[in-house]
């Protein structure tokens, strides 16, 4: 049988861009306003406010009209000054590439890094903050996607708290996903989008940004002004009294509308809790299957992706290509050093369903097999089943 390698897929099981809900695909169809028509003007403060809500800020979040890698570039081009001493931590390919951007606005860069399938330990960090006092910025990946795997930004940002410190997090693909806020992790910068957990398509950046860094970047003469990569000038943009730096992106507005009303109506505990559950099954699905986690431990497996190592002898670029063709479904590669080491199977927004841990074990173990696996795909079923039939 021959299969069409350029047909739509059925399923897309990424881990970004990620399927939309359809709420959300008919919220993007809305009329587009004119920016400065008063009912926009209006409606874009609403949005704001319930983006407010969703973060747990105490104060106005900032949206950005870019997708999220925009707003962790605005970071570092806003926050760190030449004088300031930079720890990155870095766990994985995205980890590392936030220094990159560091590096372009202070030459005084620190790392701790970490093999790319663990997590950075606090006490490293504690270390190194008692080694180096002249630290006053710490950069970390909340979720590296690349590894699939977590770190514990509450208890970075307690440390860099108590230090004096200001924290960068990028957690673009975990807020939505399970339990994690700017405040939680006393953020200074706290990078989001509604791309990844919330299931809408790439294209803002949400961000909450602390009082003391508003300060600051107000502070830095080379902070970027009248520029895309601006968080300044957008500070009381939420306001329907003040004018919008440029035109904002109105038809993402109108989807990120629709994907707040979802979060918020069906509760952020009930969306954690299905996404956690499709990625405890699809785990235990992988290992019973005779396959093997990417994570070195599944404490620091992400519920909202997770990461299949690839069998000695495996390509994983045909492997892929194998699920797409056979199966219609699509999963994502590695990135970066965990190119063609991994497979990484999304459960974001609409696919944070346990059914779609099944499909995924079916089309994963499938390829496998085609590839000359043989591996007991019944058996990864039974055990994501189970977990689903104890937990659901």
């Amino acid at each position: 049988m021959r299969y069409p390698e350029h047909a739509d897929p059925v399923i897309t099981l990424t881990a970004g861009p990620v399927n939309a809900y359809a709420e959300v695909l008919r919220g993007l169809g809305r009329t587009v306003l004119y920016d400065y028509d008063p009912a926009f003007q209006l409606f874009y403060e609403k949005v704001v406010d319930k983006a407010q809500k969703a973060m747990r800020l105490s104060n106005k979040p900032v949206i950005l009209h870019g997708e999220p890698v925009l707003g962790l570039e605005a970071a570092a081009a806003s926050l760190i000054t030449s004088d300031d001493v930079v720890l990155n931590l870095a766990s994985g390919v995205y980890g590392k590439g936030f220094g990159y951007w560091a590096k372009r606005y202070s030459p005084h860069l620190l790392e701790i890094e970490v093999p790319y399938n663990e997590a950075i330990d606090p006490q490293a960090v504690a270390d190194m903050l008692k080694a180096h006092p002249e630290i006053t910025i710490v950069s970390v990946c909340h979720h590296d996607t690349p590894s699939g795997t977590i770190n514990p930004i509450d208890a970075i940002g307690a440390l860099v708290s108590a230090h004096g410190g200001y924290l960068i997090v990028d957690a673009v693909s975990s807020f939505g996903g399970m339990k994690t806020h700017p405040e939680d992790c006393k953020a200074d910068i706290y990078v989001t989008g509604p791309n990844k957990c919330l299931g809408a398509p790439p294209g803002l950046t949400m961000m909450g940004v602390s009082e003391r860094a508003w300060v600051k970047m107000k502070a830095n003469g080379a902070a970027p002004r009248a520029s895309m990569l601006s968080i300044v000038d957008w500070e009381d943009a939420w306001s329907r009294d003040k004018p919008f730096p440029f035109t904002p992106s109105v038809s993402e507005i109108n989807g990120l509308d629709a994907a707040l009303d979802l979060y918020l109506n069906e509760g952020p505990e009930a969306v954690w809790a299905r996404h956690a559950l499709t990625a405890k099954a699809m785990r235990a699905g992988v290992t019973a299957m005779g396959l093997s986690i990417w994570a070195a431990s599944d404490s620091i497996a992400s519920p909202t992706a997770t990461a299949v190592r690839t069998p000695e002898g495996v390509d994983e670029k045909a492997l892929r290509q194998a699920a797409r063709a056979r199966y219609g479904v699509v999963f994502s590669s590695g990135r970066g050093e965990t190119l063609g080491k991994l497979t990484r199977i999304g459960h974001m927004g609409p696919t944070a369903q346990p059914i779609y841990a099944i499909a995924a074990l079916t089309a994963l173990g499938g390829a496998m097999n085609a590839a000359g696996q043989k591996l007991a795909i019944g058996k990864g079923i039974e055990a994501a089943l189970a977990v689903i039939d104890t937990d659901a």
